[in-house]
């Protein structure tokens, strides 16, 4: 009762920057969140501590062995991971995507297993962002139990459940797709291994190329040079349309910026100036990227590849990818368990010199030679696809009506935060084809429905209208 529920302005604009709240901010003002690796030992009559860190990950040594016997390690570690993981007294199975991760621990558990691996996998009714073919090539070369089922538009009817299964706004629209996943997986099993977090910790994602290759170039270019690539990217046109030859404003942007500036910006979902103007000006003035500079620079790490793969383990995987993978899971109540995230596995793999992660413009080099003789070279290095959920279709499609409706968001509005005529102009040129906003208005649509469930805002036509957020924190003496 003496907590005052008010949104967290500075929360907001973490999350329109990520996609999602980070440890330790929290939607609620003044409640922090207990970071990842954390604990929090409170006595009564003494103030609140700090949090204890009792687990990081330190890539400051890299090991030095021979790729071989690292790779042999590899495999002995992956079979541990998962084997450990396998151990339960209810019915256990396997989202299978048919990439490498997913496919990895349905090897080493077909490896473990008397009896046929139950797995199952979800498509998209888009050709574009299905995978449900490598799946089922993963699977027929296992002989698992294999299920699939396909999300399409109709979909969009989940948007309200998923904001119920979270406890602040997030915004990455493959939650969709891990619902759906989990409540097929849930027909049959109770538990459910996952192959999340070797992109993070064996360094797969492409961001990571992109970045080493931006890093290299700032490195060749005096300070001059790098600002004027930087202003030539501010003026160069923002081509969705083009092919990638022709998109090159990020990379432009990234080279007249420091390199964890550049990774921040790279990582994120919605730009500061794209987020600037939608703001109202009580919301200026914090800088979300800033979570992203200091992880990297405070990083028990040598190179620029471990730095960034140390900030996304610290602030992406729990705050996104994990976050996803639990709510969405225990949603539809199934445990789901990550044997690629088992902690002496990841500690070997920030162990690893960063040429055997990162080789020749190939993320996970290492783990996939250590794989080439379990899994097919077309599932090892085929394009990475994962969940991407066609949101930005759905919203001229399906969803065009509430990309519209975002606009006259009676919660947003009452933020005092929002500025309803930029929400609306941004609609309408998503609408029109003009340009590519759905990922934006999908965190407006989802941060509507939190602020209506969390703290009330916008519920009720009926009522006198309430003064605003930014309002009542000045009245009270609090930041806005």
């Amino acid at each position: 009762p003496l907590l005052r529920r008010m949104p967290s302005a500075q929360a907001i604009e973490d999350y329109l920057a990520f996609g999602y709240v980070p440890d330790d901010a929290s939607m609620v003002e003044g409640v922090p969140k207990l970071p990842a690796g954390h604990y929090l030992l409170v006595r009564r009559g003494r103030p609140v501590p700090r949090p204890i860190c009792w687990w990081d990950v330190d890539f400051s040594s890299p090991v030095r062995a021979s790729a071989k016997s690292l790779e042999e390690e590899m495999v002995e570690r992956l079979r541990a991971a998962v084997r450990s993981r396998m151990v339960a007294d209810v019915p256990l199975g396997a989202f299978l995507s048919g990439g490498v991760d997913s496919s990895a621990v349905v090897a080493f558990m077909a490896e473990a297993s008397r009896e046929a691996v139950e797995t199952c996998a979800i498509g998209f009714d888009e050709a574009d962002h299905d995978e449900t073919r490598y799946a089922a090539q993963v699977a027929a070369l296992f002989a698992t139990h294999h299920r699939s089922r396909t999300v399409a538009s109709e979909d969009t009817g989940l948007i309200d459940t998923l904001a119920d299964a979270f406890d602040e706004p997030f915004a990455d629209a493959s939650a969709l797709a891990t619902y759906r996943v989990s409540e097929l997986a849930r027909e049959k099993v109770k538990v459910s291994l996952s192959g999340d977090g070797a992109d993070e910790a064996f360094a797969g994602y492409r961001r990571y190329r992109m970045f080493i290759a931006e890093e290299r170039a700032r490195a060749l270019l005096p300070g001059p040079l790098g600002r004027a690539a930087g202003a030539l990217g501010n003026v160069y046109p923002k081509l969705d349309w083009a092919p990638r030859a022709f998109r090159a404003k990020t990379s432009l942007q990234a080279l007249g910026q420091g390199g964890g500036t550049a990774y921040a910006l790279g990582v994120g979902v919605t730009p500061p100036a794209l987020r600037r103007s939608i703001f109202t000006a009580p919301l200026h003035g914090h800088d979300a990227e800033q979570r992203y500079v200091t992880a990297m620079r405070e990083a028990p790490a040598r190179d620029s590849l471990s730095r960034a793969q140390y900030a996304d383990l610290k602030i992406w995987l729990p705050g996104d990818i994990l976050t996803k993978v639990d709510r969405t899971s225990m949603a539809v109540s199934l445990e789901a368990r990550e044997p690629l995230l088992d902690h002496r596995l990841v500690e070997f793999a920030a162990k690893l010199p960063p040429r055997l992660r990162l080789r020749g413009g190939a993320g996970k080099w290492l783990l996939k030679r250590a794989l080439a003789s379990r899994l097919p070279q077309e599932i090892l290095h085929r394009r990475k696809m994962g969940f991407v959920t066609p949101v930005s279709a759905w919203f001229r499609g399906p969803l065009a009506a509430e990309a519209a409706a975002v606009a006259r968001s009676a919660a947003l509005a009452e933020t005092g935060w929002f500025d309803a005529e930029a929400i609306a102009r941004l609609a309408e040129a998503h609408s029109s084809g003009r340009a590519d906003h759905g990922r934006l208005l999908w965190q407006l649509l989802m941060l509507d429905k939190s602020l209506r469930r969390v703290f009330g805002l916008g519920v009720s036509s009926r009522q006198p209208a309430r003064a605003s957020v930014s309002q009542r924190k000045r009245a009270s003496g609090g930041r806005g």
